[in-house]
Parts: C-alpha cells; structure tokens; sequence
C-alpha cells in the first residue's frame, strides 16, 4: 500500500511541476499561450468593476500566474523528489515564489516601459 501511495504521490507531483512549469517565469517562450491570457483575462475582470484597471489588473494577473507557477513547481518538485514525509515549510515556499515573481514581473515592466518589449497591440492605449 506504501508503493503506491508512493507512486500516486509522484504522480501528482509531477503534474503540478509540469502545469507550474508552464505558468511560471522559467517558461517565458509560454506566456503567449499561458500567463497572458490568464493575465489579460484577470485584467478584463478588473476592468469590469473599474474600466480603467484593465493594464494595472493585466500586471497583477501576470504576478500572480508567475507566482502559482512557482508554488506549484516547488510542491511538485518536492512530491517527486523526496522519499519521506517531511513538514513543507509553507510559509518558505510562498517568500520565494513572491519574490522570484515579483522580480520577474519587474524586469517585464522595465522591458516595457523602456519600449524594448513593445505591448501596443494589446493595449493601444499605453
């Protein structure tokens, strides 16, 4: 019974690395598919309560979507890797994955803002 609870546990770990993967800053070549939309479609919710929180919502979707794919990478990584149960510091994983995702979405704005990444086909406004 242990092997297997083993084997589902790995399992799951290695789905949640995969999807973090995807969302997460490691993967910038997939933000056109992934973080964007998801993004966007957080930003468009925004602007639905406030019409002008469309680009301000659109950054904090793309925070948060790198930040879940961090969080998921770690827990998953951790499924996959460890052979005992260990006490997860939370609390740890959450502090690293603000910060690499803050810092990560920072240098996206900076590219933006510096007009090396160019953004006026989303938001002709800007």
């Amino acid at each position: 019974m242990g092997k297997q609870l083993q084997m589902w546990k790995r399992l799951r770990g290695g789905l949640l690395l995969v999807l973090g993967f995807m969302l997460s800053p490691l993967s910038w070549w997939n933000d056109l598919f992934f973080n964007l939309p998801i993004a966007y479609g957080f930003g468009y919710l925004c602007s639905l309560w406030q019409p002008d929180w469309l680009l301000g919502g659109t950054l904090v979707g793309y925070w948060i979507s790198n930040l879940l794919g961090i969080l998921m990478m770690q827990i998953g990584a951790t499924d996959v890797v460890e052979n005992e149960q260990k006490p997860r510091s939370l609390k740890r994983n959450i502090l690293i994955g603000l910060a690499s995702s803050t810092v990560y979405t920072l240098v996206i704005l900076g590219l933006v803002e510096f007009r090396i990444v160019d953004i006026s086909a989303i938001f002709p406004f800007v």
